[in-house]
């Protein structure tokens, strides 16, 4: 048997691969602390699991329309407009096995071989690998963390070639935590207009932004200029539902069009049960989210204090559940680069971590504050002892 060329090129998600070993060496019975993965430590909410069971209930197990079902449709270009202003009906909407199957579906119908797709780096760890997959090649734009890890027109232009087609954009960042506010989205996309460069926003946490920061969207520019922008979302992080895969993009309706010709052909419509779930998560309470935002504020704020007690550089981000620390002071010939040292914190202080090299800065390594208070002082007093010995 031969597998194929493209996938000989792809390498397996880091924060699966991290949490696949932080599995192992619980089974084996070793007390393992998962700061790894991006999901959060709160339940769905009651109303949420309260509509699956009634559309099970209520027989509601057949196939539905391959972009979703026309509620659930119009319920996200209703909260485009609730939360952000921008008017959009249900077919300015598309519902995927979560903001990853949305992400793949967008470039694979956007990209052509070779064209060359913009990536602000520190990234998300599946962006290059779906361009890859696209057969488009990554140029990646480097930020710093003097700079929260944002990028600038001017270094954007500097990447910038006769070949350059997207732009992705990803805020708040995974890994970093960090925003851009709306002035500096709005002066991105001007500058991506002015080229010709179609812009993927990854607005999927949204919703956890933290005072006094505000959300910020390119919703109402993608409404004024709908052929040059298309946003990403999901619930999965919003309404602790990472596990029943749920997704969408706000987009002009011919590229809802061309994406739904590529859901069609690959997994069919998502299951009918969570689309329920999803029109009663963005049409009910969203309290919820309240509830997470005062707990992760309190958590960053600790993990902060504790990181930067460390003497490590680490912008303090305004949203999501990350901190992305520069901790290359803490290396040693034991663990001389990301990917080692996070394989000594597993080992060594019980502590799953991901290592910077995974979101394209080896420098650093992401903490996921999206567990409990406890959790969280044990997890980092452990990994501090480690590297500073007290």
């Amino acid at each position: 048997m031969k597998i194929s060329e493209r996938l000989a090129r792809i390498k397996p998600s880091a924060t699966l691969a991290v949490n696949a070993k932080a599995q192992e060496l619980r089974a084996s019975g070793r007390e393992i602390i998962s700061l790894a993965v991006g999901q959060p430590d709160f339940g769905t909410p009651q109303h949420v699991c309260d509509a699956a069971k009634a559309a099970m209930d209520e027989g509601f197990t057949r196939y539905t329309p391959v972009p979703g079902i026309p509620e659930l449709r119009d319920a996200v270009a209703g909260y485009y407009a609730k939360f952000y202003g921008a008017q959009a009906c249900g077919d300015n909407a598309i519902i995927s096995n979560g903001g990853k199957q949305v992400l793949y579906n967008l470039l694979m119908a956007l990209v052509n071989p070779g064209d060359e797709v913009l990536i602000p780096a520190p990234y998300w760890v599946s962006y290059p690998a779906m361009v890859q997959l696209a057969e488009g090649v990554s140029v990646f734009v480097p930020t710093t963390a003097d700079e929260d890890y944002l990028v600038t027109v001017d270094g954007l232009e500097a990447a910038r070639t006769d070949k350059t087609r997207v732009l992705i954009l990803n805020s708040p960042s995974n890994p970093t935590g960090c925003c851009y506010t709306q002035a500096q989205l709005e002066e991105i996309a001007a500058w991506a207009r002015q080229h010709g460069i179609f812009i993927i926003s990854d607005e999927v946490y949204d919703r956890l932004v933290y005072a006094p920061f505000t959300p910020a969207s390119l919703a109402k520019t993608w409404e004024a200029y709908p052929e040059t922008i298309a946003i990403v979302g999901a619930l999965s992080k919003s309404f602790c539902m990472t596990g029943w895969r749920v997704g969408y993009a706000l987009a002009h309706e011919d590229l809802v069009k061309a994406m739904s010709k590529i859901q069609g052909q690959s997994t069919s419509n998502i299951n009918s049960i969570t689309q329920k779930a999803a029109l009663a998560g963005l049409s009910g309470s969203w309290d919820i989210v309240d509830e997470m935002k005062t707990a992760f504020v309190r958590r960053r704020d600790l993990a902060y204090e504790t990181i930067t007690g460390w003497g490590a550089t680490c912008p303090k981000p305004d949203g999501a559940f990350y901190l992305f620390p520069v901790l290359e002071q803490f290396y040693t010939d034991d663990a001389p680069d990301s990917a080692a040292m996070c394989t000594k914190l597993l080992e060594q202080a019980g502590v799953a971590l991901v290592p910077g090299s995974a979101f394209g800065d080896d420098k650093c390594i992401r903490f996921s504050y999206a567990v409990d208070d406890d959790t969280l002082t044990e997890a980092l007093t452990k990994v501090g002892k480690v590297l500073t010995g007290k």
